[in-house]
This record gives C-alpha cells, sequence and structure tokens, in this order.
C-alpha cells in the first residue's frame, strides 16, 4: 500500500470498570486503575491521524470480548477485535470461537500468558488442540509477554502449527539488562525465521532508558532485520501509553523511526500489515464520526 494507504493502530485497549473487575488492575497502577473509553481513545486515534484501531482484549473472560465486540459495533473506527478464548479447555474453546466468529469485527485471539503461573501453557494438549481451531479459521494468535518464560515455547509451537499466524505482542518484552537482551534478541530470531511470524513494535516503555528514537533506535532496528516491514505493525498500546506522557509522545516516536524508511515500508508497518494479518476490510478509510 502507498500513499493513501491507512493507518491503522494494532494494538489498542479499553476497559470499564462496570464491565468487570479486571484482576490484574489495581492502584498500584494509578491512573490505569480507571476505565478507559472508546470516546477517549477516538480522540487520540483521530488526533494521531489513525483511521482506525485494532482492540485487544485486557481480560481472560468472556465479559471482558463481549464488551469488545460490542464497542465494535458502536464505533466505526475499531477495525477488528482481538479476544480471549479458553485455550487450555478445548470444548469451552471451539464453543467461544464459534460464538465470537458470528461477529464479523473478530479478528483474533489472545490470553495473558502473565497471569498463568504454568510454565508449559503453550505446550498443554489442549492448548495446542486449540491453537489447531483457530488456525483452521485463519485466525491468528497475539503471544503476550513473551519474555522470558514463553518466547522459547512460542518457536516451538510455530514449528508444530505452521498454520497459524503468530503475532508476538511488544516484541516478546525485551529487556534492559544487556545479558538477557542478548539472550532475548536470540529468542526472538528463532521465532522470526517462521514466515508466519509476524510482531507488533508496541508497548517498549523500559527497553532502554527514556522513550525516544534513539532509545529505541537498536530495537527497531532488530525488528525490522528480523522480521521486515512487511511482517511488522505499529501498536500504541493505549492506555498503557498515559503512563509514558500519553498517546501522541508514543506515536511520534514511531512516527519518527518510520519516517526513515521508503514509503512502502512505511505503509506496510502503519497500517498494511495489520490490515493483512487481521483481515480487516479496506473499504472506507476515512475517519468514522
Amino acid at each position: 500500500m502507498t500513499g493513501s494507504a491507512p493507518r491503522i493502530d494494532g494494538h489498542l485497549h479499553v476497559w470499564d470498570l462496570d464491565v468487570s473487575a479486571y484482576g490484574w488492575l489495581g492502584s498500584q497502577h494509578g491512573l490505569l486503575n480507571a476505565s478507559w473509553t472508546p470516546q477517549q481513545a477516538a480522540v487520540e486515534l483521530q488526533t494521531a491521524g489513525m483511521h482506525g484501531a485494532v482492540l485487544v482484549q485486557a481480560e481472560d473472560s468472556h465479559a471482558d470480548t463481549a464488551y469488545l465486540l460490542d464497542v465494535a459495533t458502536r464505533y466505526r473506527w475499531v477495525r477488528g477485535v482481538v479476544g480471549w478464548v479458553p485455550l487450555d479447555d478445548h470444548r469451552a474453546s471451539a464453543e467461544a470461537l464459534a460464538r465470537w466468529s458470528e461477529h464479523s469485527a473478530f479478528c483474533g485471539v489472545r490470553t495473558l500468558l502473565n497471569d498463568d503461573p504454568r510454565e508449559d501453557f503453550l505446550e498443554l494438549p489442549a492448548v495446542r488442540n486449540s491453537l489447531a481451531d483457530v488456525a483452521a479459521r485463519g485466525l491468528p494468535f497475539d503471544l503476550h509477554d513473551a519474555w522470558p518464560r514463553h518466547l522459547g515455547q512460542a518457536e516451538r509451537l510455530a514449528g508444530d502449527l505452521p498454520g497459524l499466524t503468530l503475532v508476538v505482542d511488544h516484541l516478546g518484552k525485551p529487556p534492559r539488562e544487556s545479558d538477557a537482551f542478548e539472550a532475548w534478541h536470540l529468542a526472538l530470531a528463532r521465532v522470526a525465521r517462521h514466515p508466519h511470524t509476524v510482531a507488533k513494535f508496541s508497548g517498549l516503555w523500559n527497553v532502554s532508558g527514556p522513550y525516544s528514537v534513539d532509545a529505541l533506535r537498536r530495537v527497531w532496528e532488530i525488528a525490522l532485520d528480523l522480521f521486515g516491514p512487511d511482517r511488522l505493525m505499529y501498536g500504541g498500546d493505549w492506555p498503557i501509553s498515559e503512563l509514558n506522557g500519553g498517546y501522541q509522545p508514543a506515536w511520534q516516536v514511531v512516527d519518527g523511526l518510520a519516517a526513515e524508511l521508503s514509503e512502502p515500508e512505511r505503509s506496510s508497518i502503519l497500517g498494511g500489515t495489520a490490515a493483512r494479518i487481521y483481515h480487516l476490510p479496506l473499504n472506507d478509510w476515512t475517519w468514522p464520526c
């Protein structure tokens, strides 16, 4: 896509504390411990010149996914929803997939891996069977906060299920420490060798000091080297970004890095990859009211 290619934020959240408790969220999270609404998100997206966003689940519950799909019904800027299914219960997972897939906005699956104590979650037979169903429906699986526990398992998963598109959220959360950083780099490279893997340049607040073009340049170059623009997508990770200055400063850093690329490369990262991987409709990319 070139020229008038759409800009899509591939990773954005909204949540409503009247819908569910969001058990991971508490007073220790400061201003995040509140409801973050579609109306607030729309202001941020429009200010940044986005044409829409993919909403990503923020809780492992049917209530949260149902809420996101309802938001998608009411707000045209929501181009897709990555929801939750209980992967560790194959029958329940199949039922949830069938239910959510009736909604045209449902475009992918994710679970909060860092909230599950099982080190081998991605290798459980029930989880593998459920992910085979996800692949059969042509849906991608978003891999949440993979480093350090799950990035190695992700490489094996990619090898065992070549029909599953695996989306590594936040580049697997690269660590700041130099030794751990190199280990993360090697692990991510093994995942990236599989052509059906994709990564999100998102949520990289603590990689290398202050969030800036210079601080993120090394990670940016690694991501481009491993995945290339056609397998890399931008995600604003709002409202988590509010802890680090808000949506606009975070977007401006990525926009500054992407400005150094050719127009086709930039268009892929800032919208084309997300549209292709999540099978988003490509008609009418004007900003919805």
